[in-house]
């Protein structure tokens, strides 16, 4: 089953961005994974920094991706909310959004949220994979 990334040349250029404008897949298995946050199976306290958040949320995606054998590759689609959205907020994110996305540029949505599940979390991600045949 294969993924085709879409960027319209009529659509700006979301490459440097990390994402791609549209993802096409071939019919088969899909996994939709819940928004990944940064809670432990410890239950430690998350830290402070949406940087370092980001970090752990994309260290459980890793998780998500292994338990179904799939990898980078085979994200689809994905939503990060952040809590209180500015550009300056966004470039917290970004260093470990692109580090842990690289050269895949799954569809990507950000979406800006006055909370989320607890008043420490900063960041949360869900995301929808393809699984391998």
């Amino acid at each position: 089953m294969a993924i085709q990334r879409i960027n319209p040349s009529q659509l700006f250029d979301s490459k440097p961005n990390g994402h791609s404008q549209g993802t096409i897949v071939e019919s088969g298995k899909l996994a939709f994974f819940s928004g990944q946050v940064a809670w432990s199976p410890q239950h430690t306290a998350p830290p402070d920094s949406l940087a370092e958040q980001t970090q752990i949320v994309t260290a459980n995606l890793q998780v998500c991706l292994d338990s179904v054998g799939a990898t980078r590759d085979d994200i689809v689609m994905a939503r990060v909310y952040i809590v209180d959205l500015s550009p300056e907020r966004l470039n917290e994110a970004f260093p470990a959004l692109l580090e842990f996305f690289g050269d895949v540029y799954p569809s990507l949505t950000g979406i800006g949220v006055q909370a989320l599940a607890g008043p420490e979390l900063h960041i949360e991600i869900e995301m929808v994979v393809r699984v391998p045949d």
